[in-house]
């Protein structure tokens, strides 16, 4: 039998103290289905009333000090894991990266400490499908200041944002590599920011992310990355990771049905490409083989037509909106479409010195990489060679 009174409900003798003003964290319905329990095994677990379980899990009720450790036994846990005191929200001020989505009054963005600097990214600037999948560290607040300046209002504790990397690059991988880290690290502290290896450099040199990835020949001794670095970060300490070889060339559809074989069938009235951005791995690929064969991009449909990853690339000839365009092996892999080599590159990640030095979570990053199970993982994408 349950009493109800003003302040409180009296449930087999246990006292249940109406819910304080102070909003609380309340995870025991979670907590009691990923056992696989019902309210009613629970509450007699318990020793309390089924009514009482369906009360405390509707946030109708707080639980007292012996109810909560009751239930907390009965479920094998601690009483934090079942309660806690929600924490205030906490306001920050940043600089923006990119632009606000028009038309949304609250953004959703990724907050990263780089340096001195806090920077406010929404997810939208972030590149490739991030916007659908990446959860956000907070939301903008307000008209955008000054200098580029907005306030966020932040979903995760401060240290969690002082202590997430942004890593810039276009392969596929980086965004593996973040989940391995997530997971040893039990959250979010790799963010990776889709954009090709020149805009990367410049990224770094701004002062905007933490790594780059990068795979640039230098054009007169075939050298990768090393020569193109030392000519656009001469004045910076950096270290050079090689992070592995990886192939890059024709993706086409499956099957491919309008017989492209080379870069003369370019040219093709038939054929629509869709490129890369100026600056990246494969735009300057596409421009040397172009050079190599005599072809112009006057004469190719679609070579002004541009987008910021290699996955939107396949992505688009998966879908039939392209026949055509130059991308890693293993962004044709994730979409079962077919692929012609062209060459094999070396993708290296430049690391300042000075992040290298003093920020934890680039130790665990570098970590993952090496660790074997994530070498093993990347090489069963396909078109990976993890022994460099």
């Amino acid at each position: 039998m349950i009493l109800v009174n003003k302040s409180r409900i009296m449930a087999n003798g246990s006292q249940i103290d109406k819910q304080a003003e102070e909003p609380v964290e309340n995870r025991l319905r979670e907590k009691r289905q990923l056992l696989g329990l019902s309210q009613k095994t629970l509450a007699d677990l318990a020793g309390i009333t089924r009514q009482s379980v369906g009360a405390i899990e509707a946030n109708l009720y707080s639980p007292a000090t012996v109810v909560a450790l009751r239930l907390a036994r009965a479920l094998k846990c601690r009483v934090e894991d079942l309660f806690s005191v929600k924490a205030a929200p906490e306001f920050v001020e940043g600089e923006l990266v990119g632009r606000l989505p028009a038309g949304i009054s609250k953004s959703r963005v990724k907050v990263t400490r780089v340096g001195e600097r806090l920077l406010i990214r929404p997810l939208s600037a972030l590149g490739g499908f991030s916007v659908l999948t990446a959860g956000s560290d907070g939301f903008v607040l307000g008209p955008r200041r000054p200098g580029k300046r907005v306030n966020v209002q932040l979903l995760r504790e401060r240290r969690e944002v002082d202590g997430q990397i942004a890593i810039a690059g276009c392969d596929p991988a980086i965004a593996l590599a973040a989940e391995y880290v997530r997971r040893n690290l039990r959250q979010d502290c790799a963010l990776p920011c889709v954009m090709g290896s020149s805009a990367a450099v410049e990224a770094l040199k701004r002062g905007e992310v933490h790594v780059a990835g990068v795979h640039l020949a230098d054009s007169d001794t075939g050298e990768w990355n090393l020569p193109y670095l030392r000519r656009h970060l001469k004045d910076t300490s950096c270290l050079v990771v090689t992070f592995a070889s990886w192939e890059e060339g024709l993706i086409v559809a499956r099957g491919n049905p309008k017989g492209i074989h080379s870069m003369a069938d370019l040219v093709r009235k038939d054929v629509k490409l869709v490129n890369r951005e100026a600056g990246t791995g494969a735009r300057h690929l596409l421009d040397r083989q172009m050079t190599l064969s005599g072809l112009s991009p006057d004469h190719i449909r679609g070579y002004a037509d541009t987008v910021p990853s290699h996955v939107e690339l396949a992505w688009m000839i998966k879908g039939g909106i392209a026949d055509v365009g130059v991308g890693a092996r293993v962004a044709a892999s994730a979409f079962e479409v077919d692929f012609i080599p062209l060459q094999t590159e070396r993708y290296d990640f430049v690391i300042p010195r000075v992040y290298y030095d003093t920020h934890p979570s680039l130790k665990a990053f570098l970590d993952t990489i090496v660790s074997g199970s994530f070498r093993t993982e990347l090489e069963a994408l396909g078109g990976y060679d993890t022994r460099e």
